[in-house]
């Protein structure tokens, strides 16, 4: 269960998801920023999943780092369906900010040039937000694809819980979108992380306030690969994360701390995850 590889790869049925509701007369705004460096391989995949919603009222936003694997002659194929630009940053956490600049939004979400977005997850978005107005963040469920795009597995979350959040950062970032309120509050993404930064982010949000909720959709797609940066930093991953946890909790946690901590939380995703394999749960 909490592997990415579950299962021999199958093709990703997208027509078996939930329907998407209609985009409401009033939509808001959409603002999603994709970073990117020498991803041409997976590129074009994530920009068609976010274009093909066809949601009215998007700014879609790719931000490459000079990249010289063919991303840029990819981009301009796009022509003017997309927002992009390719300069030299300062990494990931840079990129996200360069796109978001002097952006105007209601929503805001970043999505990893590896990843993608499943049909209908816009106007779910902000169909949700709209009946929803003291919610400030959300998120959902998550499909694990492979390099060719096949699925390997699935993630079944239980409800929020920021106790467990302290500890460990369970949301898949993927899948998770705020309102520009909590951007223009807590500030933007934190240049000096390169692995946590979504955590630490999140964190931030919490501590000041905000309301989360996780949805009851798979909303995005975690592609698994071998040159994937949640991989191939880990180390740097480690250090970062331990920076969060002595900040928020005061201490440096052990590994028992942290196990015991999240083991409630764990205990109902096993529920959750049983439950929705077995057709109990259905989303």
């Amino acid at each position: 269960m909490w592997t990415f590889e579950q299962y021999p790869p199958r093709q990703l049925d997208l027509k078996a998801r939930q329907p998407a509701p209609a985009v409401p007369a009033n939509a808001p705004r959409i603002a999603i920023v994709t970073p990117s460096y020498n991803h041409a391989e997976y590129l074009d995949a994530t920009i068609e999943s976010v274009v093909s919603q066809s949601y009215p009222n998007l700014h879609y936003h790719v931000q490459d780092g000079a990249s010289i694997d063919g991303t840029v002659d990819l981009l301009k194929r796009r022509g003017d369906t997309i927002s992009w630009k390719s300069e030299p940053d300062e990494g990931q956490s840079n990129a996200i900010n360069l796109g978001f600049a002097g952006v105007e939004c209601d929503i805001m979400a970043y999505l990893n040039s590896d990843d993608m977005l499943l049909p209908g997850t816009l106007a779910y978005i902000a169909n949700y937000f709209l009946s929803h107005p003291k919610v400030d963040i959300v998120y959902g469920h998550r499909v694990f694809i492979d390099r060719e795009g096949l699925e390997v597995g699935r993630a079944v979350l239980p409800p929020h819980d920021d106790k467990t959040l302290q500890y460990a950062d369970y949301i898949p970032q993927e899948t998770m979108f705020w309102r520009k309120r909590v951007w223009d509050r807590v500030g933007q993404i934190d240049e000096s992380f390169h692995y946590a930064m979504d955590w630490d982010f999140i964190l931030r949000a919490q501590a000041a306030g905000f309301n989360f909720t996780r949805l009851p959709r798979f909303l995005a797609c975690f592609r698994i690969h071998d040159a994937q940066k949640t991989a191939a930093t880990y180390s740097v991953g480690v250090k970062e994360m331990g920076i969060l946890r002595r900040r928020v909790l005061g201490f440096d946690p052990t590994h028992t701390d942290i196990r015991r901590a999240i083991a409630p939380f764990l205990a109902q995703q096993l529920a959750y995850h049983y439950s929705y394999k077995l057709g109990l749960l259905r989303y």
